[in-house]
């Protein structure tokens, strides 16, 4: 054997620069400035020095990078989960993964975290596509859920502590509605009931967005402005009665079918209780998702926040135009992964910071796959040493260093790098035992297997 090994001949694999997030293709200015709100890149590498206190992460609420303390010890995590009719794309993964990520981080810091993530099984987009396809929307609902599922569990995804469908929760939602009611914050007509945006001075505190672009933005994500049955186009609707053939559930309005938003409150207050530490989910839930289920939980419950952090995951487009079902531009995960390894999508992804807007790019992904084929080889490189001690105690520190400070990734993912050139690069007899252990141990961290299969 030779005294010291070196890498086969390829091209480095290094990771894109870190892009500051840029507005989305189609996203209002007033709007995209929430989502690319504070700055992502700034500075980080000149702040990855002596451990920092405590984790932080941008608060999409507060339009800063704020501490984060848990209370009591535990974490009490929310996720807006898929609506299964599209299953799974990249900017799915993006998403979901993030919190994966976050999670694995906080448990690794000896956290508790209780963490929920919904399904939304019953929705305009899910009953119309069952009618395109000619299937029921319960077979349409099942069949796209599992196949996320699958997808996630391929991309070794941890599963929520509980994974939740809306239509499980009715009786929550009902609950919710009947307080709002009470309260005198919501109205009903004709069988079905809406939340008086009016009423709550305090709307728009999350997304920030003057009230006169307010409509618009509701408008292209699910608002109805012509319902006659609205005082303001920009009411958001709780229950509504439901269609003929449509799916319906009995309610003290009548047969009906619950609005979008009020589901989310429901579940989240029946997991995690009336107020919770991170409430997250895709950047184009800011406004109007979030922004209604704050005002309709605060109401409900009178408490405040309903949650303390907000965390939002930027929007991923394809080759330099938005990815969407209609433009036919989807990149499933399960067509990523019939030729490259989970670790090699999940280092691509988060090569980039979560709140960056940016484009995948087909050929990057084998770029990344050659990264991860270095990072399993050294974690499975024979240990044969046993004089100098391998030591990768600084790497180690920039690792935790970038993923308290607001979950840079990026630069967790040049630590690991680094860890791994420090062990292939070794000679033969120095012992990097405990730098393989280190190496796996932060692999998890970021959800790698580290697996040449």
């Amino acid at each position: 054997m030779p005294g010291s090994y070196h890498r086969p001949s390829r091209d480095p694999v290094a990771g894109p620069p870190s892009e500051p997030p840029v507005r989305p293709a189609g996203l209002p200015v007033a709007e995209a400035r929430i989502y690319c709100g504070g700055d992502v890149t700034a500075d980080r590498a000149a702040r990855a020095g002596a451990r920092r206190e405590g984790m932080q992460l941008y608060n999409t609420m507060t339009e800063r990078v704020e501490r984060f303390v848990p209370r009591e010890g535990e974490v009490k995590l929310y996720v807006c989960g898929v609506t299964p009719y599209d299953t799974t794309h990249v900017g799915h993964a993006f998403t979901f993964l993030t919190f994966d990520i976050l999670v694995r981080y906080l448990r690794q810091q000896g956290l508790a975290v209780t963490y929920v993530q919904n399904v939304t099984d019953i929705d305009d987009d899910i009953l119309r596509k069952a009618e395109e396809l000619g299937i029921g929307w319960q077979e349409l609902g099942a069949r796209e859920t599992a196949k996320f599922l699958r997808d996630m569990d391929n991309l070794n995804a941890l599963r929520p502590d509980h994974y939740v469908k809306a239509t499980d929760h009715v009786p929550e939602m009902l609950d919710i509605i009947a307080a709002l009611l009470a309260k005198g914050v919501a109205y009903q007509v004709d069988g079905s009931v809406y939340f008086a945006v009016d009423a709550d001075p305090e709307f728009g505190k999350l997304s920030h967005i003057p009230r006169p672009e307010m409509l618009p933005i509701a408008n292209e994500r699910g608002n109805t402005p012509d319902d006659p049955n609205k005082r303001d186009p920009l009411d958001f609707v709780l229950w509504q009665t439901s269609a003929p053939g449509e799916p319906s559930w009995e309610s003290p309005y009548g047969r009906g079918r619950p609005g979008w938003h009020v589901e989310c409150s429901a579940m989240a207050s029946r997991y995690l209780g009336p107020s919770i530490d991170i409430h997250g989910g895709g950047l184009d839930l800011v406004f109007p998702h979030h922004e209604c289920e704050i005002a309709q939980s605060e109401n409900a419950f009178d408490v405040e926040p309903f949650a303390r952090f907000w965390v939002h995951v930027g929007m991923v487009g394809y080759q330099g135009e938005k990815m969407s079902k209609s433009l036919g531009n989807l990149v499933l995960v399960s067509d990523a992964l019939a030729n490259d390894h989970p670790d090699a999508l999940r280092l691509y992804l988060f090569s980039n910071h979560y709140r960056s807007n940016w484009d995948y790019q087909d050929a990057e992904l084998e770029r990344w796959a050659g990264v991860a084929r270095d990072l399993a080889e050294a974690a499975g490189f024979p240990a044969y040493g046993v004089e100098i001690e391998v030591d990768v105690s600084s790497y180690r520190e920039r690792f935790f260093n970038a993923l308290d400070d607001d979950l840079n990734t990026p630069l967790a993912i040049e630590a690991l790098r680094e860890i791994g050139a420090a062990i292939l690069e070794a000679p033969e007899e120095d012992d990097i035992r405990d730098a393989q252990l280190t190496l796996r141990d932060l692999a998890d961290v970021l959800g790698l297997s580290l697996n040449e299969g």
